[in-house]
């Protein structure tokens, strides 16, 4: 059985997967394929939307989460790619460089304590035109959102010391060295699907 964390965790998500995050995470891993880490995996939501891959590794710094994300790699009914889960930190990854074509992340960067570091690391670990894919709760895209993302986000971190709501996760990917090959805003303009692609070097 899943711990009783994950259970937790995947129970308060779910009214959020169904307004609309579940419908995002299908179209941002629709087309992945080829070698797939997924950073911040969590309790393995995305496991089911993954289909025509070779393998998918994921890794999370919660062991509760990833104890929910190994159990359902075992329940995935056509088991038809290797899953295996770490206990790993984004921004220090015990793989290989040049390992893996894509690099997923859903909900992640609000909550990794230097997104600078992770991006470095997940270049490193990138094959040369590797894809990262992201699905990110980010800063307000229109004025409204903005000024309510920056004005709720004192409280918010102060209430569970981890998730940064007004974080500008396009620019910092960007500013990482990563060509954005497309994004595009959706839920009231706090969520941002995000496409880009490390520079071959």
């Amino acid at each position: 059985m899943e711990s009783v964390a994950a259970k937790r965790y995947d129970q308060g998500m779910w009214g959020l997967e169904n307004m609309g995050l579940r419908k995002l995470r299908r179209r941002l891993l629709g087309e992945v394929t080829g070698s797939v880490l997924e950073i911040g995996v969590g309790t393995g939501v995305n496991l089911r939307y993954y289909h025509g891959v070779e393998r998918v590794t994921a890794v999370d710094i919660h062991l509760g989460r990833l104890r929910g994300a190994a159990q359902k790699g075992m329940e995935r009914e056509n088991g038809d790619f290797p899953y295996a889960v770490n206990l790993a930190d984004a921004q220090q990854m015990p793989f290989a460089d040049n390992q893996f074509d894509t690099v997923v992340g859903a909900l992640v960067f609000c909550s990794i304590p230097d997104p600078a570091k992770a991006l470095v690391e997940i270049q490193r670990v990138l094959r040369p035109n590797g894809r990262l894919l992201l699905l990110e709760h980010v800063r307000g895209q229109n004025p409204v959102a903005r000024r309510l993302t920056d004005w709720l986000q004192p409280p918010w971190f102060a209430l569970q010391h981890e998730c940064h709501l007004n974080r500008e996760t396009e620019t910092a990917v960007a500013e990482a060295g990563f060509r954005i090959k497309s994004s595009s805003v959706h839920g009231f303009g706090v969520i941002q699907l995000i496409e880009a692609v490390r520079v071959s070097s």
